[in-house]
């Protein structure tokens, strides 16, 4: 089941000059700094952030790194963490950059968080790891963990309470390795995806509602299948070195969950699902887009809703340049509005996470590479802004390419938060000043950072 990468998009960048919509270099207004580097050479702070970030009403910042911390979790027999939770406070004065959580390699708790955090009205976070827990599952390797859903609640007089949810197991219909972010509905509900495991070993939805009396009631709601038809998630397939995240599921007014899947569907490019539920419990799910790489190919991170009920995506690769795309789904029709299509690399290459509106209603997003090429030939990433233009076309700026990896981090695979103020929060999987152990076991590598975009 290992996911194949499309057509080299290197051989096509001669097939096209100029891009379908506007594209411009830079927002001058806008300055980017780094508000964190992370490091693992001396102190245990995490590294390699796979997600974004998430802001709070006080202006703190919650997320995940994949690695580092105190945790005991090797790599080729060097120990290289197993992933921390952390929280940044944007606030002058405040105690800036703390771990709320070191996870472990000890059959209890999970490691290697490959999503960000959710928070729910209450303040608490919900997350993945794509290893660990109590379940035992076979990844063709190794015998590991199959992966948990945790929450980390805040105590009264400071500090975090930690604990386990759902360790998910290898037997069938349970799901394995949980990649995406946790969505929470109205009444608390937890809804998630993997991408392996299920009824036929191609990923889940699954549910965790709380129970009366306390704890949790875990349920799948349903599993994928490579049958022609249903969308389905592949084995951990990189982007050079760089992990497709997971599924983050939408949620829209009625209740009816939203998602991707980054292969699968009737042209096997992926496809966008919904979930709808009917009475006695039962989900239904049904296929309302397929991508045909014309349009898009492989969608991973999340959906958006906008006020009118119109959905908003990425996906990694496809169309001319095999670069990536923005797109919109009108529902009831569910036809497919390309917003925008990269052209690797000055522009942006393989947007991963999905987009975000600010309260103008423009779309942010970030891409893996592309951007500025002072850092190689690909390019180090990118932050895009797409503003509605006349005639339904939108224009593409970028507030920022990551053309030092030093100085201002690279290669954001997570998506943006926007506060009030219009500033942009994200974090970047590599760059800033801290080092890394890479895969030899050499402090060289950078660690990535948690970055700011003011107007």
């Amino acid at each position: 089941m290992q996911r194949q990468r499309p057509t080299a998009f290197a051989v096509l960048l001669a097939l096209f000059a100029v891009a379908t919509f506007v594209t411009t270099t830079r927002s001058a207004a806008q300055t980017e700094r780094v508000l964190h580097s992370f490091t693992y050479v001396g102190p245990k702070d995490g590294a390699g952030p796979y997600g974004g970030v998430v802001i709070d009403s006080s202006g703190n910042l919650y997320g995940a790194t994949n690695n580092g911390g105190a945790g005991q979790c090797t790599y080729y027999g060097t120990v290289v963490g197993c992933g921390t939770v952390f929280e940044f406070s944007t606030e002058a004065g405040a105690g800036r950059y703390k771990i709320l959580h070191n996870f472990q390699e000890n059959g209890k708790d999970g490691y290697s968080p490959v999503a960000s955090v959710t928070l729910d009205s209450a303040g608490n976070l919900y997350g993945t790891t794509s290893y660990g827990g109590s379940g035992l599952c076979s990844n063709g390797f190794s015998v590991t963990g199959c992966g948990t859903v945790f929450e980390l609640s805040p105590k009264a007089g400071g500090g975090w309470s930690y604990k386990i949810l759902h360790s998910f197991r290898a037997t069938s219909p349970d799901g394995s390795y949980p990649e995406g972010n946790i969505t929470v509905d109205s009444a608390g509900h937890l809804y998630g995806t993997t991408f392996g495991g299920g009824a036929y070993g191609y990923g889940t939805v699954f549910e965790l509602a709380p129970a009366s009396g306390g704890g949790w009631t875990y349920k799948v709601l349903h599993s994928f299948n490579n049958d022609g038809v249903d969308g389905y998630y592949s084995n951990a397939q990189t982007i050079g070195y760089i992990l497709y995240t997971g599924s983050t599921l939408a949620l829209d007014a009625s209740g009816n969950l939203y998602g991707v899947t980054d292969w699968g569907g009737a042209n096997n490019y992926g496809s966008v699902f919904k979930l709808t539920r009917s009475s006695g419990g039962v989900w239904t799910e049904a296929v309302v887009y397929n991508f045909d790489y014309t349009d898009g190919a492989n969608p991973t991170g999340a959906l958006t809703f906008d006020a009118s009920g119109n959905l908003y995506g990425t996906t990694v690769y496809g169309n001319l340049a095999n670069s990536g795309t923005v797109y919109e789904l009108t529902p009831g029709s569910w036809s497919l509005t390309q917003l925008h299509y990269f052209t690797c690399c000055s522009d942006g290459y393989a947007p991963q996470a999905g987009v975000t509106f600010d309260a103008s209603g423009n779309l942010y997003g970030t891409t893996v590479w592309g951007g500025s090429q002072a850092c190689g030939p690909l390019g180090c990433g990118s932050v895009f802004e797409l503003t509605p233009a006349s005639g339904g076309l939108w224009t593409e700026t970028l507030p920022e390419t990551f053309s030092n990896i030093a100085t201002n981090g690279a290669n954001p695979v997570g998506g943006l938060a926007i506060d009030a103020a219009g500033h942009i929060f994200g974090t970047t999987l590599d760059g800033g000043t801290g080092e890394c152990y890479n895969y030899d076991g050499q402090p060289v590598d950078t660690c990535g950072t948690v970055f700011e975009i003011r107007p």
